[in-house]
């Protein structure tokens, strides 16, 4: 005799899953932390100030209410909030829930809690940029090199924004865009948090003679505030190497003027691990969602995507967002 299959769980089974998930203070404050990036339990045990047993237990209820979903980053599990699905009978609840949070403070203490988490993943990688400086280059070249994307970014780029004014381009690396920025705009500036990476960009424009670019050290978005505000923001393969990304392109939108355009271009998702020891990259690349969610809920809209060749396993996409 065939066994039938389990039906799936109706309306009010839904429904009951995602306010229990949602009916906890602690909770509530989890999905606000989460809000601004993905973390592992243990960092969410650091930022809560909880043992292990109890943030597991929350994360489980969070998942099955689906509020959170798990992603695997490498050998770790990171967890990172779900994206309200309209077609789903607590769709409209789910987005407005998350609407409400991010619109709402972060309590005190677990705000500095989670900034101490967000700085130790800073040093990580601002560490592994200090120690192998051009050593990475020829791996990173087997993920994306520069020309594989970089006349696609620029095309993207000067269709979104009129020459002149302001340009800030964040992890310029070798400053080969900077030199593009520097034609069509006034004035550029470059940030990087590893010196030994802006001295190899400072010679390349030396030996261009480009007198409009300014170079400073500084992590992003801690230096944000010492910054003017920019017609144009870049992250040209840098966001997946930064440990808060939905903080880095809150803090771009914020830099940007009105009518701004932030220019991200970055790996699609993919599972080659060895990337994480290989290059300093963070994240496995982004879900085309993810940057749209976290642009969008920074106040930017989605102007232009592409999404070039499959290299090595690895696709880049290239888009632009205008700050209205």
């Amino acid at each position: 005799m065939t066994a039938l299959a389990p039906s799936p769980p109706d309306v009010t089974d839904r429904l009951a899953a995602f306010l229990k998930a949602a009916g906890d203070p602690l909770r509530l404050q989890v999905l606000q932390v989460l809000g601004q990036n993905s973390f592992g339990v243990l960092e969410l045990c650091e930022i809560m100030a909880m043992k292990q047993s109890g943030m597991s237990h929350h994360l489980k209820v969070l998942t099955n209410g689906g509020l959170v979903e798990k992603r695997r980053e490498g050998n770790s599990i990171f967890y990172r909030r779900r994206l309200p699905q309209p077609d789903n009978t607590e769709g409209a609840l789910h987005g407005a829930l998350l609407e409400e949070l991010d619109n709402g403070a972060l309590d005190f203490q677990v705000a500095g809690r989670l900034e101490q988490v967000q700085s130790q993943r800073a040093e990580q990688s601002r560490a592994f940029f200090a120690r192998h400086g051009e050593a990475g280059d020829d791996k990173q070249e087997l993920i994306a090199d520069y020309s594989q994307y970089a006349e696609q970014a620029l095309e993207l780029l000067v269709r979104a924004c009129p020459q002149g004014g302001s340009a800030l381009e964040i992890g310029p690396g070798d400053g080969r865009f900077l030199q593009e920025l520097s034609q069509r705009f006034d004035t550029v500036t470059g940030l990087d948090n590893a010196e030994a990476m802006l001295a190899r960009a400072r010679q390349q424009l030396q030996a261009a003679a480009l007198n409009n670019v300014q170079l400073i050290c500084g992590e992003w978005p801690a230096s944000a505030a010492t910054l003017p505000a920019a017609n144009a923001v870049v992250l040209n393969m840098v966001l997946h190497h930064l440990p808060a990304p939905a903080s880095a392109i809150r803090a771009a939108a914020a830099q940007l003027q009105a009518g701004g355009t932030l220019l991200i271009t970055d790996l699609c998702r993919h599972d080659q691990h060895w990337a994480h020891e290989a290059c300093g990259d963070f994240w496995l690349g982004f879900d085309e969602a993810d940057l749209v969610d976290w642009a969008g809920r920074a106040g930017l809209e989605l102007q232009e995507s592409q999404f070039l060749a499959l290299r090595n396993g690895f696709q880049v996409q290239v888009r632009t967002f205008r700050k209205s």
